[in-house]
């Protein structure tokens, strides 16, 4: 059977649909996109194993933008070591003495989720860790500190300019300049500017409704978690006491503005390009990888130099990360 038949045809909906509707069923989305690849390779291969086996790791290898790969768990491994330093508790604790309403705390988890808005995972990790502390001396319902984090992360990240998003989305665009193509986009971007939006007049009007508006009212009497007790195990909380605030605040920018360097060196702009056209034609998502290599190897060295984490134990949270 030729595959080619199936090209263009109603055919090429079976695998999305198919890895949709097992999603739903089994709950589980990885293997149910696992499947739908593996249906879509059947099918381009018209339906022979062994070319569709290969032709499966074809489509992996062509889809797969390792570099984002990379940035992602270098992520990891950065959030990990301001975890164990102590970084976050001591800027949680640093925040508690200065937030005094729930009001507050609530726009504070906001401003954190604005600030961190090189990649969603490292925004939502970073900001849940750090306020969760703060929000729960004020009575805030881990429902809605989750649904502001989620909230916040995902529209900032796809706004901004320097993320894993528009890496992401400039290496999807062929045969134009795909970082432009992003830039054009964000007035347009309705979902994203609409939810921070809407983010900030529910916390600013103190609207609450449905299922969030029991949730608030049990956390108002004490239940964060609307069961009458904790749900899951807390996190065992990390030995600080010489973590400070900059153990936190240092990683962040350094990893900012290194990815800012790798993305303009990408686009020439250590060869005499200017900065702007070095901007518009990097390839952001080589440009975050370097950077974050680079975020990764300043902070080891910060955290040593400092004697916050020992050597050895900044190599066991490489792998934890």
């Amino acid at each position: 059977m030729d595959g080619s038949m199936f090209i263009g045809t109603w055919w090429a909906l079976i695998p999305p649909l198919l890895a949709i509707i097992l999603a739903f069923i089994t709950k589980e989305v990885y293997s149910s996109l696992f499947i739908g690849v593996a249906v879509g390779a059947l099918l381009y291969s018209g339906f022979h194993p062994w070319d569709s086996f290969v032709n499966f790791f074809e489509i992996m290898k062509n889809s797969m933008n390792l570099n984002i790969l990379i940035f992602d768990v270098l992520l990891g491994m950065i959030i990990v070591l301001m975890a164990k330093s102590g970084g976050s508790a001591a800027y949680g604790k640093w925040a508690g003495t200065k937030i005094r309403t729930k009001r507050s705390a609530l726009l504070a988890t906001m401003g954190l989720g604005v600030l961190i808005f090189v990649d969603d995972y490292f925004n939502c990790l970073t900001v849940g860790s750090v306020m969760r502390p703060v929000t729960d001396k004020h009575n805030v319902s881990r429902a809605k500190l989750a649904y502001l984090i989620d909230a916040t992360a995902a529209p900032v990240c796809i706004i901004a300019p320097i993320s894993s998003w528009a890496a992401a989305v400039t290496g999807f665009v062929k045969g134009q300049d795909g970082f432009v193509v992003f830039i054009k986009s964000i007035p347009y971007n309705y979902y994203a500017l609409l939810t921070i939006v809407m983010m900030i007049s529910i916390v600013l009007l103190k609207v609450d409704f449905g299922s969030m508006a029991k949730h608030e009212a049990n956390a108002a009497k004490g239940d964060l978690f609307t069961t009458g007790q904790k749900t899951y195990k807390e996190e065992e909380q990390v030995e600080e006491k010489r973590g400070k605030v900059c153990d936190l605040v240092v990683p962040v920018i350094t990893l900012i503005i290194c990815c800012i360097i790798g993305m303009i060196y990408t686009g020439g702009f250590f060869s005499g390009t200017d900065f702007v056209t070095a901007f518009s034609n990097s390839d952001a998502s080589v440009g975050l990888a370097l950077g974050s290599i680079f975020a990764l190897v300043i902070t080891l060295v910060f955290y040593v130099v400092r004697r916050i984490l020992p050597f050895n134990e900044c190599m066991d949270c490489l792998p934890e990360g």
